[in-house]
């Protein structure tokens, strides 16, 4: 049986970060900064997800607006076309869509409203921690008389 999203928030967590349209780049890249994050998904006022933004977004807005990119809504920068999963979604799903999307962040929502962030750091430990319990059960299976 694959592992499926559910389990990855179990252990991680669903402590989420999140940005609103109207907040400035300026208090968004010190959200960034202050949770040690490298994006977060941007709710409107019923909690759904809009949009998700990135340093990478921060970094391109820069270049196209210089300084003034500071006073700037999360809004503008933002990606609003953006691939979600369910807690039920097998995790090798889920990666082919980091993988297909060329994305590293994946919210997780549940009728509508964010229950989560999976990133590819999260799969990946995930099917290390999977990988790691394979062969130890083998080793013991192999060594027992």
């Amino acid at each position: 049986m694959e592992t499926r999203v559910s389990a990855i928030l179990k252990r991680k967590g669903s402590n989420i970060v999140t940005a609103m349209p109207d907040q400035t780049i300026e208090a968004f890249a010190c959200q960034l900064y202050a949770h040690r994050i490298g994006a977060t998904p941007v709710l409107d006022s019923e909690g759904r997800v809009i949009g998700i933004i990135s340093e990478r977004d921060v970094i391109r807005g820069i270049v196209e607006h210089g300084a003034a990119v500071l006073a700037l809504p999360v809004r503008s920068l933002m990606t609003a076309v953006v691939s979600t999963c369910a807690l039920e979604d097998k995790i090798g799903d889920v990666l082919d869509m980091i993988t297909q999307n060329r994305t590293r962040h994946i919210p997780v929502v549940k009728d509508g409203k964010l229950e989560g962030i999976v990133t590819i750091g999260d799969v990946v430990a995930q099917l290390l921690d999977e990988a790691q319990y394979e062969v130890e059960s083998m080793r013991t299976y192999i060594t027992s008389p």
